[in-house]
């Protein structure tokens, strides 16, 4: 992912002039990919009553919203990497077009999860969900991208104090779901509007630049990216845009035949 997709894939130059992964990152969302799927199985089971399991209690929704809170804050982390790796590569500003074409792509395929899911759920179905989120906030990320990285981290705690209040309101009509005001009487099976969760995309700009200052890490970690493991979760974390596309159609096709045996 960007949390879903591979921008925090990039490669860094470092001094020596060789270029190397950070394995890190991708690992992190191989393991929260594969934890997104164990969350959609079990959300499945319960949808085809095959288990008998409540997703929508607090525990539940606690552990979905952890793994959204990953791929979201690893989004700023990943694009201040790939905006330091390009600007260092070209030795000038990148163009906001790339972000702009990059996140309308993602924007767009949250519109045909927009379509599939109210032809399949119905009235559950997700107004605006993560790939919308993700698309909007790589467009809107643009300018924090350029100025110093406290700007996004004041930036980033105020939308998520404003989020957490806009909350708390709904009104009678549905045109501010994006926003962070919810519509009464609705409920979606995937929720992510722009605040408070943009806000943590801007503190992940903010922890990118920290942690990896001029594109060169600043983390003590062990020398395990050659592993099996390691290099099994990178794998599946440069390759999260299509394994969260195609996982859940997968297993609801299983689950769909095996409720008729």
């Amino acid at each position: 992912m960007t949390p879903l997709t591979s921008t925090s894939s990039v490669k860094i130059d470092h001094a020596g002039g060789s270029t190397s992964r950070l394995w890190e990152i991708d690992a992190l969302r191989g393991i929260a990919i594969i934890l997104v799927i164990v969350y959609h199985l079990v959300w499945d089971l319960s949808y085809f009553r095959l288990y008998p399991v409540n997703v929508l209690s607090p525990s539940w929704q606690m552990f979905a919203r952890s793994l959204g809170s990953t791929f979201i804050f690893l989004l700023g982390v990943s694009l201040t990497l790939s905006y330091t790796h390009a600007a260092h590569r070209h030795e000038q500003a990148v163009p906001f077009i790339k972000y702009l074409r990059r996140g309308s792509n993602l924007f767009g395929l949250g519109l045909v999860i927009t379509a599939v899911t109210y032809i399949v759920i119905g009235p559950g179905f997700v107004v605006f969900g993560i790939l919308h989120l993700l698309g909007l906030s790589i467009v809107l990320a643009y300018p924090f991208l350029r100025v110093n990285r406290w700007v996004s981290f004041v930036a980033g705690l105020f939308l998520i104090g404003l989020g957490v209040y806009l909350n708390t309101m709904s009104v009678s009509y549905p045109w501010l779901i994006w926003l962070g005001i919810k519509q009464q009487g609705r409920a979606m099976v995937d929720y992510y509007s722009l605040l408070p969760w943009f806000g943590l995309t801007l503190l992940g700009i903010f922890a990118g630049g920290s942690l990896y200052p001029h594109g060169v890490s600043q983390l003590a970690l062990p020398g395990c990216s050659a592993s099996l493991p390691v290099r099994g979760l990178c794998f599946l974390g440069r390759h999260t845009l299509l394994i969260y596309l195609v996982h859940q159609p997968i297993l609801m096709g299983l689950l769909f035949s095996l409720s008729f045996i």
